[in-house]
């Protein structure tokens, strides 16, 4: 057991065993149970230095995680180990000073080792031959860490070889003795045993706790500096030879892979700009029109030596803006009286630097929207003024021509033009007007129109259908007898009420 490639920990411990063993089969002697007690005290070393160890990787950790966000997730890994760690750990301490040295007094703080030869907890841990109230504390504090454990590691393989020591160091299944017979957990390493015995078997426990502690935060380490180094953490960066191309010229360049890093800061910068939080911030007047040179060098400290980066590009001068896009949303003219849309912009100049002015224009609330509705004349003049960044202004100007609103055509129950049918369907018909291929969707009223039947006397009617006169008129008419619905006067309801209309175009009704 004590052969072969072990650790010193491992050795002790399995000497430990070999020592359990021989107590099955000799009177306890004074020198088996002083071995105990010197195995507790050597124990119980390790574990101080362990803990002080592992509070300086804790620490490590934490200056790694202000330093690069990829230690972040594993200092918060650690913190929940530490927490669990102590938990149980200071469980251990409780059980070992409340249910076996409460009965034991040490003297120079040395334990009565020699003294120490029976069990004092067999009646605390155990009921018949299952567990009493204490014995199931002690086992289900040991596998609420384990499983708290095995919550944090077993979905990441980077932690499996790790999870198995977990699952071998803190398993609390029945154990087959040499007879073959299964145990409970503490059956078969507490009962019956010194008390000597299972505070050493304790403190070895709690070895375990800081041992899986201490492996924790060194695959921590080691894993957040993979973190940092993965190539997720890289961007593809694309690198034009000059950033600005006239059209059909050839665009040339590279894809390269870079890392933003602001804890990587230079010692000293040259060029145009300076250094925040470890970039260079490019601040510089530009040059005159066509192509320019753009380069520096950084100097970076390694091992105590000036490391220089040299960097070099090119950038593109195009002239200032001076002409404005303005145009009409719907058409190449405005209409009188009507709120035209328009989309009035500045090339290479945002929305909201660009002011547009027109007699009768007004925002229509979106960017680079408006509405001009013009009142009288024959042309307006839209004048668009534009803000540079360095404050300078451009400005432009377009004319467009007003016209007013077309003159309707007159339809009888909806269909203009001439037409045939009965007299009934004309008595029954609504005289209407519309605006055939109108862009805009205007609403007209006919409030008034001269019917005349062929061969009688026109007559004037009030409002959109024919009364009793014209109803009197189409009795005396015959077949093939043409009315004419004419001079028919309207009026815009809704948007445009306030134009006043041509007289509409007039249909005629031939009598079948």
């Amino acid at each position: 057991m004590a052969g072969g490639k072990l650790t010193p920990r491992q050795k002790m411990i399995n000497l430990m065993y070999l020592v359990f063993i021989a107590m099955l089969a000799l009177n306890m002697s004074k020198e088996v149970l002083t071995a105990f007690g010197l195995m507790n005290d050597k124990f119980t070393v390790i574990n101080n230095s362990q803990t002080e160890q592992n509070s300086k990787l804790a620490q490590l950790l934490g200056q790694k995680a202000a330093e690069n966000p990829g230690f972040i997730q594993s200092l918060a890994m650690s913190k929940e180990v530490n927490s669990s760690t102590n938990d149980l750990y200071e469980f251990i301490d409780k059980i070992k000073s409340d249910d076996i040295l409460k009965d034991f007094k040490a003297e120079n703080g040395v334990l009565p080792y020699e003294a120490m030869d029976k069990s004092n907890i067999d009646e605390k841990w155990f009921a018949g031959d299952g567990y009493s109230v204490r014995g199931k504390e002690i086992v289900g504090k040991i596998d609420a860490y384990r499983n708290k454990m095995k919550a944090l590691f077993s979905k990441d393989v980077k932690y499996q070889s790790l999870m198995i020591k977990i699952n071998k160091m803190f398993n609390t299944d029945k154990v087959k003795s040499r007879e073959g017979i299964k145990q409970l957990y503490l059956d078969y390493h507490y009962k019956g045993y010194p008390a000597i015995a299972s505070v050493a078997k304790l403190t070895a426990l709690q070895n375990d706790l800081k041992t899986i502690e201490n492996e924790s935060y060194n695959i921590f380490l080691g894993n957040a500096y993979k973190e940092a180094a993965s190539m997720k953490n890289f961007q593809a960066i694309v690198v034009l030879d000059k950033n600005a191309y006239f059209e059909g010229e050839t665009i040339t360049g590279k894809v390269v892979l870079g890392r933003y890093d602001k804890n990587t800061v230079p010692t000293s910068f040259q060029g145009p700009g300076r250094i925040e939080n470890g970039q260079a911030i490019i601040s510089m007047t530009a040059g005159g029109v066509g192509e320019h040179d753009l380069g520096g060098k950084f100097t970076f400290l390694e091992d105590g030596k000036s490391v220089p980066l040299d960097f070099k590009g090119t950038y593109v001068v195009v002239p200032r803006p001076n002409t404005a896009n303005i145009s009409a949303d719907k058409m190449n003219v405005v209409y009188r009286g009507l709120p035209n849309p328009m989309t009035i912009s500045f090339g290479g100049i945002p929305d909201n630097a660009v002011t547009a002015s027109a007699p009768g224009l007004s925002s229509a609330g979106g960017k680079g929207k408006y509405n001009l509705n013009p009142s009288s004349g024959e042309t307006v003049t839209v004048t668009a003024t534009g803000t540079m960044a360095d404050g300078k202004k451009v400005s432009d100007s377009k004319v467009f021509r007003i016209k007013g609103i077309p003159a309707p055509v007159a339809a009888i129950g909806g269909t203009i033009g001439a037409q045939k049918g009965a007299k009934s369907r004309l008595q029954s018909s609504t005289v209407t007007a519309v605006l055939p291929d109108f862009l805009y969707d205007l609403k007209f009223q006919v409030t008034q129109f001269v019917f005349k039947v062929q061969g009688q006397a026109s007559i004037v009617v009030n409002g959109d259908r024919v009364n009793a006169a014209c109803a009197a008129a189409l009795g005396r008419a015959s077949k093939g007898d043409l009315i004419t619905v004419s001079d028919v006067k309207t009026k815009i309801v809704g948007e445009g009420s306030g134009i006043q209309t041509k007289t509409a175009a007039p249909a005629v009704y031939e009598l079948q």
